[in-house]
């Protein structure tokens, strides 16, 4: 999907600008925060010659946390660029294969089983191993990947088969996973629901490390699938006039997008708008080059949810505002202005 050819000036801006706003929001992220540090402190520990209590928040709790957003961001970019090319559908985003929902419904069933295992109050929180949530919640999610890839699969692969096959899977693991929760009523479903919001809240290294060996594999995979996503954006027997192996290469993007996708949902939470509306924002302003779209649906993706983390931080200060709300607030009105200048 495309919103026209830019002109060499556009091009131009449709770089140099994210990548200005995202140098400030980064710059922004680290000095800003609830707890207020001096500058000097902040460079201090930059330098690495800060304070033990400045290299606290800056080393082990703000830089996690934004590294932690910046790649999140660019996993759910990317993944919904890639699942709107192949699937030849503009509103393509995670949730059309069920990849949140699944993620969803594992969390909650896990934490589940672990409140009736660990045997602790009712009421105790933090008692659950959480740490196991991102590797729980990805695994979900890609298993429900996997499963409404099979049924498109069957016979012969149909894109539209594999669209509708996810709607309804999705729909019905979502359904599911809100039922446990409304059935189960113990305060440690706050984390369910603070997950489902979506929050960058106690991301720390651990994270980012898990977060890292999905983005290396995107790297090296999606340079070598660049003609395939090109063609890919065609009808099969187009494609397949170009002598492109439909089945694999598509297979092998779906692959990609899920991997993409899981792993940013398991880590931050079930952020929606982003992987909907960072594509189109990035095909508006690079238009039908796709070289240009990727790197900036990657710049677009880590800056909406590097922003979207420090107003929710600055905005809610202790009580800080879900960056899912954030990113409905923000990319809602974006995409409707889109769509109307595409009109």
């Amino acid at each position: 999907m495309t919103f026209g050819t830019p002109t060499s000036g556009r091009l131009g801006r449709g770089l140099v600008a994210p990548l200005t706003l995202s140098a400030a929001l980064l710059i922004a992220a680290v000095f800003l925060g609830v707890v207020d540090l001096p500058a000097a402190d902040i460079l201090a520990v930059l330098a690495g010659r800060g304070s033990d209590d400045a290299d606290l928040v800056i080393g082990t709790i703000r830089i996690p946390r934004i590294l932690t957003g910046i790649l999140a961001g660019a996993h759910f970019a990317v993944a919904g660029l890639l699942l709107q090319a192949i699937t030849r559908n503009p509103l393509a985003d995670p949730t059309i294969l069920g990849i949140s929902q699944g993620a969803t419904l594992t969390v909650t069933i896990f934490l589940l089983f672990a409140v009736y295992g660990s045997g602790a109050d009712a009421h105790t929180l933090y008692s659950l191993p959480l740490h196991w949530l991102p590797l729980v919640a990805c695994a979900g999610g890609m298993l429900t990947g996997l499963l409404v890839y099979y049924l498109a699969m069957r016979n012969r692969l149909s894109v539209l088969r594999l669209t509708l096959s996810g709607i309804a899977i999705g729909a019905t693991l979502h359904a599911l996973a809100m039922g446990l929760i409304a059935g189960w009523g113990s305060s440690r479903f706050e984390i369910v629901m603070q997950w489902l919001s979506g929050s960058l809240y106690a991301r720390s290294w651990e994270h980012v490390v898990f977060l890292l060996p999905f983005t290396f594999a995107a790297a090296v995979a999606l340079p070598l699938l660049h003609r395939s996503i090109d063609m890919l954006r065609f009808e099969e027997d187009v494609a397949r006039s170009f002598g492109l192996s439909y089945r694999l290469h598509f297979s092998l993007v779906l692959l990609t997008a899920c991997g993409l996708a899981a792993s940013a949902v398991g880590t931050v939470g079930p952020l929606i708008f982003v992987g909907l509306v960072v594509p189109h924002l990035a095909h508006f302003l690079a238009g039908r080059s796709f070289g240009m779209v990727m790197p900036l649906t990657v710049v677009l993706g880590a800056s909406l949810v590097t922003g979207a983390d420090l107003a929710g931080r600055l905005l809610g200060q202790a009580e800080e505002i879900p960056i899912g709300v954030i990113t409905a607030l923000t990319g809602a009105p974006v995409l409707l202005f889109l769509l109307r200048r595409r009109s």
